[in-house]
């Protein structure tokens, strides 16, 4: 089946539901209108259903090749990142005065969404690089932010994140690759990991962002600097000029994704040392790097949602033109009809609302929290609070609809020529990327909940608690259920969050720590039912009907057990650690 993007559904739940109507009201929005909004989006869909959504298929099949340390990818993608390029879909986001356009990440968020509905594996390449400009924006020198921004900015050169290490994965205070100074550049030697688009024949240049030590580095994490590696050294005029110390000696066999390439990166193979630049203050490489990684949350937590929504579509059109069984006058069936079946269905659909809202949301939060819009402070504590819920409740969705996906298409599902299949196989490792979801539940445990004292959970509670008595007083649609079963659920992430923060202060982290991936779910069921609530009452004169169905029936089906997983959280813990000790070492 061919790929719609659906414009109108991402608008209204990006200005009416996750507030950029709101933002905009407040003077936070730039002078992005309305009518841009529609004009931009419409024209990204535009795009992504001709140029992008028919690689999708056949980029699966052929996979990016590496010979000779060249990687190739798919027939076709060259000419649509060019085109991508070309239409300067890469510079919403960045600076004007380096060739941006200075728009809202709330508005990059929706263009991620939307490439990752037509091509998974595409989209992962534009995803870092408005990762790394982010970085350099933010940290880097101006002579830097000079030579590297604005061919990153239009697209001419593409970035990449280097943090993995064979011997280290998510704890990178093992980090060991060295950078060694010479003059004012430095050397570097030693070997990365799991680098997505670290090699490719797309772009003239890759610009890597390296994490690596200094020869007087403290150890742990204390110590880490980032640079910025480029793949062609660039001379004084601008122009490419030798081919750095840096290779892909190695592409990833995958479960999804095949046509990203998956590269293993040697720095300093060659013996001669990689040059690369320093990227802020020395030893201060972490802070830095999350600018990067802290974007790249959310997009990940994007491109799960999107990938949900590419499946859900494969589903709804196979469950409407699959005929079996018989209708109570005996003509076939669409096993559309069948209720197991629509249950299926509505749970993909809510599912993927609910977590294409809390995206959206967070990244206007990330909006409205920059320096000089008022209440920064409120709304940058906000985007800290939803950014490991976005990551983690979306891409966990992700990996679910796409589950029931293959469900609904029942056999011919799990044949890949259906096509079902390649969204459970590319959606399963955002839930991976950019810190597993455990370590996004630790945070929240950890760090998120408690910050001013809890001040900031209970403001997004009462957020919450708002749109339920909202739902008691609306006229036009039946919300009463949904204000119930979203009091309940509040009520028990209050209950669970103080209960967990009261285990940690009294020492007893790893107790908390073994509710926490429970504890987020139920933080993210409960903002997506809110969501689903807020758009119902939003569209109340216009389908709110059907929105305040899926509202209900998301109610009933996922808020419901809102408070039996916070008891899991907190109570459930404990059992955790007792059966642990019992595992095979």
């Amino acid at each position: 089946m061919s790929y719609t993007a659906e414009v109108e559904q991402m608008i209204f739940t990006l200005e009416k539901v996750a507030g950029l109507e709101a933002a905009r009201a407040a003077g936070s929005a730039g002078e992005l209108g309305a009518e841009d909004v529609r004009a931009i989006l419409t024209e990204a869909g535009r795009f992504a259903e001709t140029a992008l959504a028919p690689l999708n298929e056949s980029g699966d099949h052929a996979h990016s090749r590496l010979a000779d340390g060249v990687v190739t990818t798919p027939k076709g993608w060259r000419a649509a990142y060019e085109a991508w390029a070309e239409a300067g879909w890469g510079s919403l986001t960045g600076d004007v005065a380096y060739g941006g356009q200075g728009l809202p990440m709330a508005l990059q968020v929706v263009l991620t969404d939307i490439w990752n509905q037509a091509n998974a594996a595409f989209a992962l390449n534009p995803v870092l690089t408005v990762g790394a400009i982010e970085a350099l924006q933010a940290h880097a020198s101006e002579a830097l932010k000079a030579v590297y921004l604005p061919k990153l900015i239009a697209g001419t050169w593409t970035g990449t994140m280097n943090l993995t290490e064979p011997q280290a994965g998510s704890d990178l205070a093992g980090l060991a690759t060295r950078a060694m100074p010479e003059g004012d550049h430095y050397r570097l030697f030693g070997q990365k990991i799991f680098i997505s688009y670290g090699e490719h024949d797309l772009s003239e240049n890759i610009v890597h962002l390296v994490l690596a030590r200094l020869p007087d580095a403290p150890e742990g994490t204390r110590g880490i600097s980032l640079f910025l590696v480029p793949k062609f050294l660039v001379e004084a005029d601008g122009s490419l000029g030798a081919r750095n110390d840096v290779r892909c000696v190695g592409v990833e066999g995958k479960l999804g994704l095949h046509a990203s390439p998956t590269c293993t990166m040697a720095y300093g193979e060659a013996g001669e040392g990689a040059i690369g630049y320093l990227i802020g203050a020395p030893n201060q490489g972490l802070r830095a790097m999350f600018t990067m990684m802290n974007n790249a949350r959310v997009q990940v937590g994007m491109q799960g949602a999107a990938v949900a929504e590419r499946a859900r579509q494969r589903a709804f059109h196979f469950a409407a033109e699959r005929r079996q069984g018989r209708t109570s006058d005996g003509a076939p069936a669409a096993i559309i009809d069948h209720p197991d079946v629509a249950r299926m269905l509505l749970t993909m659909q809510s599912l993927t609302e609910a977590a294409r809202s809390i995206c959206y949301a967070c990244a206007v939060a990330i909006d409205r929290g920059r320096p000089g819009h008022e209440d920064a402070a409120f709304w940058q504590k906000r985007a800290d609070l939803l950014t490991p819920i976005a990551k983690a409740f979306a891409t966990d969705m992700g990996v679910e609809v796409a589950s029931l996906g293959i469900q609904v298409h029942g056999g011919m599902g799990y044949v890949e020529e259906t096509g079902a299949a390649q969204y459970y196989r590319d959606v399963r490792v955002f839930s991976i990327y950019e810190g597993t979801n455990g370590i996004q539940a630790i945070d929240l445990v950890r760090r998120k909940i408690g910050l001013d004292d809890g001040a900031v959970l209970a403001a997004y509670l009462a957020e919450l608690s708002a749109i339920a008595e909202a739902a008691r007083g609306a006229n036009a649609v039946d919300l009463a259920p949904v204000a119930a079963r979203l009091d309940a659920a509040i009520a028990a992430i209050a209950d669970a969050s103080a209960a967990l923060q009261a285990e940690i202060a009294a020492g007893e982290t790893d107790r908390a720590l073994a509710g926490a991936t429970p504890f987020l779910r139920a933080f993210g069921t409960t903002a997506g039912g809110a969501y689903l609530c807020k758009a119902a009452l939003e569209a109340s004169n216009g389908g709110g009907a059907a929105r305040a169905a899926l509202a209900r029936f998301y109610a009933e089906s996922m808020l419901s057990g809102v408070p039996a997983q916070a008891s899991s959280a907190v109570a459930g813990a404990r059992d955790v650690l007792a059966a642990a000790a019992f595992l095979p070492r």
